[in-house]
């Protein structure tokens, strides 16, 4: 669910960049991929994959805002996956000595002071963006600007997590698109409704812990969450262009992708349960 990209230097970008991006080059291009006024979209980005930029994060999300407008919906995924449960850390893992410690001290989850963890510089910028919302799940928050940003965001239950009820399926309603620049399928985070929704055998659940204000106080809460696994889903886009026989376009530098946000998790569904089928039937 986080952005997993090889940061690179900023001189890098430079030798990388013949001409700089700016809010009207951004602007440009958000449109020629087919950006709309009035779309909702939720967006996963690089911004070292885009080029140089005149402005950095902040032109990247004024060309996006600027094309949509106020009648249209931007999110971005402001998870904050160092709030958890840490017997799962993984990138790094931690000695099992500590694991009562974090869960002790860990500071709970606020809405508007909560840093995301590897998300990147365009959706730490967003984060602090003026008139956003940000839902109020501890570990898997949005944030979202635009018409419908307050119904997107809104009442994300614990347990909703990525799936029923969460900002995911809200966007599904809504039948939003997803927005993919320097990065690919492994980090589109809407995939995780299809995990959710589809019914294949063996699904996993584990134990989910986090930090959290209850009734004015600070508790680690635990509940009971799906074991959400991106590994394949770079494959499962792929297999979802091919079929569609979409081309990506550009935004800078950048290969980017504009896709119905309901037909890939429709089609995602199916591939899950194909997919666990054929390992079982092996």
């Amino acid at each position: 669910m986080e952005n997993k990209n090889k940061i690179i230097s900023e001189g890098d970008v430079v030798k990388l960049t013949k001409q700089p991006n700016t809010i009207t080059s951004l602007k440009r291009d958000f449109k020629r991929l087919g950006v709309k006024k009035g779309s909702i979209i939720i967006m996963h980005s690089s911004l070292s994959k885009i080029g140089w930029t005149v402005g950095g994060p902040i032109s990247v999300i004024k060309a996006l805002t600027q094309v949509l407008t106020s009648e249209g919906t931007l999110v971005m995924p402001t998870f904050t996956s160092g709030n958890s449960e840490p017997s799962q850390w993984e990138n790094p893992p931690v000695p099992k000595s500590w694991w009562g410690i974090i869960r002790k001290e860990m500071p709970a989850f606020e809405a508007k002071i909560s840093p995301t963890r590897a998300m990147g510089r365009i959706v730490e910028t967003f984060r602090n963006w003026p008139n956003v919302f940000r839902s109020n799940h501890p570990n898997v928050s949005f944030t979202a600007w635009g018409k419908q940003a307050k119904f997107i965001t809104e009442n994300h239950e614990l347990e909703a997590e990525l799936g029923k009820n969460s900002p995911t399926s809200r966007l599904y309603d809504l039948n939003g698109q997803i927005l993919l620049v320097g990065v690919n399928h492994e980090n589109n985070s809407s995939l995780h409704l299809a995990e959710y929704r589809c019914g294949f055998p063996g699904k996993k659940y584990i134990r989910n812990g986090c930090a959290m204000m209850v009734n004015n106080q600070r508790q680690w809460v635990e509940w009971k969450g799906l074991d959400y696994d991106s590994d394949d889903f770079e494959q499962l886009g792929k297999n979802f262009e091919s079929k569609i026989n979409y081309k990506p376009g550009n935004i800078g530098l950048a290969e980017a992708r504009l896709i119905s946000l309901r037909d890939i998790v429709s089609f995602g569904v199916d591939w899950l349960m194909e997919k666990t089928m054929k390992k079982i039937l092996k």
